[in-house]
C-alpha cells in the first residue's frame, strides 16, 4: 500500500482529501499542528473511511522536528502539502507570521524529500497567484501580477521555490491552483471548521444562518460586476480532493510530462457574492441577515478559472453545483450544531 503524507490533514481540504486517498487505496500519515483545525477530525475521517489515519502533531516550519520526521517516515510515496496559513485579510495584518510560516514550511519538507529521496509533491496553491488578471477566465500561463496581499505573495514564492527545486533537486511537483472550495462531505462528518471568526464567505453565512452570527457583511457593492459585488468561482472540496487522488496517480504511474506541473482547479464559472446568497436562501429555506460594507484589503474584484487542461490533461471536472455546494455546507452547520 502506498503511504502518502497529507500535511495540514486534519484541516478543510486536507481532511476530505485525506477520505478521498484512504478509499482509494492508501495508507495516510497526517501532520498538523492544530492551529485552525481539530483533532476530533481523525475520528471523524474514520467513521467515514473505517480506518484512522496515522497523525502526528507538530509544526512543520520547525526545521529539526520536520527532519526527524523524514528520517522516520523515509518510505513515503508522495506528498501533498497543505498546511499554511490561508486568509487574505489576515494576512495583512500579520505579513511577516505569513511569510515565514507558509515559505518556511515549505523549504523544511523539500529539505526532507531530499535527504531521504522522496521524489513526489502535490503542492497546495490558489487563484491569488494571479491578483486581478487581465483577462478572464484565468489559464495556467496567465502571468503572476502584483500579489494583493501576502497571502497571495507566499503562494507566488512557494511556486518560484518549487519551480528551481524542481529542476535543480531530484524532486518532482504538481501544483494546484484552486480557486474558491467550499462545501462539506455528503455525510456531513467534516466540513470547514474554521476557528474563531470566520474569513470565508460560506462559513460565515452558515453561521449567520444559524444564529452564531449576527449578520454577514458584504464587502463591497460598488465591483465592476453584474450586482456589484464581488465574483468568484467556487468548487466542492469533494470534487477538489479527487483532484489530489488523481495528482498523486498521476506521478505514481509516470505520466507527468514534465518536472513540474501546474493545473487550475475550478468550475470554470464565476458567481458573484450576492448569487452566492441567493443560492443558500433557496437549497435552505432560510432568509440571510446580511448588510453591504466598504471593500475589504487585499481583495480582487473578480476571478473564475479556464479549467481545460485539467480536464483534457489530468481527466478531471468539478461536477458539483453551486446549489449542491450550498446545501451540504449547511448540513454540515445544521450537524455541526446536533453535535455541540
Amino acid at each position: 500500500m502506498k503511504k502518502i503524507l497529507v500535511t495540514g490533514g486534519t484541516g478543510f481540504i486536507g481532511s476530505h482529501t485525506a477520505v478521498e486517498l484512504q478509499q482509494h487505496g492508501y495508507e495516510v500519515v497526517i501532520v498538523d499542528n492544530l492551529s485552525n483545525s481539530s483533532v476530533d477530525v481523525l475520528d471523524n475521517i474514520a467513521k467515514i473511511t473505517g480506518t484512522r489515519p496515522a497523525f502526528e502533531q507538530f509544526d512543520l516550519a520547525d526545521q529539526a522536528r520536520t527532519a526527524k520526521f523524514f528520517r522516520e517516515h523515509h518510505d513515503l510515496s508522495g506528498i501533498i502539502h497543505f498546511a499554511a496559513y490561508k486568509a487574505a485579510g489576515e494576512s495583512m495584518e500579520k505579513p511577516l507570521e505569513y511569510y515565514r510560516n507558509n515559505t518556511g514550511s515549505l523549504i523544511n519538507i523539500l529539505e526532507g524529500m531530499r535527504d531521504n529521496g522522496i521524489r513526489d509533491i502535490v503542492f497546495s496553491s490558489s487563484c491569488t497567484v494571479y491578483g486581478q488578471p487581465d483577462q478572464l477566465p484565468v489559464t495556467e500561463d496567465s502571468p503572476f501580477k502584483t500579489a494583493w496581499s501576502p497571502y497571495g505573495n507566499t503562494k507566488q514564492i512557494c511556486e518560484d521555490i518549487l519551480r528551481f527545486s524542481s529542476q535543480l533537486l531530484p524532486v518532482r511537483v504538481i501544483a494546484l491552483r484552486y480557486f474558491n472550495p467550499i462545501g462539506a462531505h455528503e455525510s456531513a462528518l467534516i466540513g470547514e471548521l474554521p476557528l474563531g471568526v470566520p474569513n470565508n464567505l460560506v462559513p460565515y453565512i452558515t453561521q449567520t444562518a444559524i444564529g452564531k452570527r449576527e449578520c454577514l457583511s458584504v464587502f463591497g457593492n460598488n465591483y465592476n460586476t453584474p450586482d456589484g459585488t464581488a465574483i468568484r468561482d467556487y468548487i466542492h472540496v469533494v470534487d477538489l480532493a479527487n483532484a489530489h487522488v488523481i495528482a498523486v496517480e498521476r506521478m505514481i504511474r509516470e505520466k507527468c510530462k514534465s518536472r513540474m506541473e501546474i493545473f487550475n482547479l475550478g468550475t470554470g464559472e464565476g458567481y458573484t457574492v450576492m448569487e452566492v446568497i441567493r443560492s443558500f436562501e433557496r437549497v435552505s429555506g432560510v432568509k440571510l441577515n446580511y448588510k453591504i460594507v466598504s471593500r475589504r484589503p487585499g481583495d480582487v474584484e473578480k476571478v473564475w478559472a479556464d479549467t481545460r487542461l485539467a480536464n483534457e490533461e489530468l481527466g478531471w471536472k468539478a461536477v458539483r453545483t453551486l446549489d449542491e455546494m450550498m446545501l451540504s455546507a449547511w448540513n454540515w452547520e445544521k450537524a455541526l450544531a446536533q453535535r455541540q
